[in-house]
């Protein structure tokens, strides 16, 4: 089967317009992190975002792959949330609720569909994003309950908490308000994640 004709270019596209949402999505998480003073959950969000940005890109290449030709328009019925508000912490539970949709319902089935068609490459792309959007979906939900905890910067047992802006680095049960060296606000320190620091 050629892959123009194929249910799984149908999918591709569909794949690379959530993608593109979704990094947009998590630029608004990350923007609203920023303008409540939580730089370091910022750049943890700025990272997933790219992450979605390759995935894009990695489906668009299958899609230029399809055709030498110029591809003016594909049709792509297909739904996409617009659930998130200005307000980080239900944003992040919803971008935890999204990754969890598109690994465990809508990239499975496309998987399934690339292989019943005859595309192992592009199945064995949407199985490996999968494992990606599922560490996101724990990312996610972790700084969603720290958040909601009050645990961002305030821990069970004393750790060491660096901050972001200059390095520095001091041990304890809660993190600083304000950096003793550079002055950076509490913002700045570098968060603990279970579902980072463990890989």
């Amino acid at each position: 089967m050629e892959l123009i004709k194929s249910e799984t270019y149908h999918n591709l596209a569909r794949a690379f317009a959530g993608e593109c949402q979704a990094h947009i999505r998590y630029m608004f998480i990350e923007y609203g992190a920023k303008k409540e003073g939580h730089k370091s959950l910022a750049a943890v969000i700025d990272k997933i975002s790219y992450n979605e940005f390759n995935h894009a890109r990695m489906f668009y290449t299958f899609l230029q792959q399809a055709s030498t030709e110029d591809i003016d328009n594909v049709d792509i019925m297909a739904g996409y949330p617009f659930r998130e508000k200005w307000d980080v912490l239900e944003n992040l539970r919803l971008a935890a609720e999204d990754e969890n949709q598109e690994a465990t319902e809508v990239y499975p089935a496309y998987r399934d569909k690339a292989l019943e068609e005859g595309f192992p490459e592009i199945a064995k792309l949407f199985d490996d994003i999968i494992k990606v959007e599922e560490s996101h979906r724990e990312i996610f939900l972790e700084l969603y309950d720290q958040m909601k905890n009050n645990t961002l910067y305030k821990k069970d047992k004393p750790v060491v908490w660096r901050c972001a802006d200059c390095g520095y680095e001091s041990t304890g049960e809660e993190a600083w308000d304000e950096c003793p060296v550079c002055k950076a606000k509490r913002g700045a320190v570098v968060l603990h994640l279970k579902s980072t620091e463990q890989k």
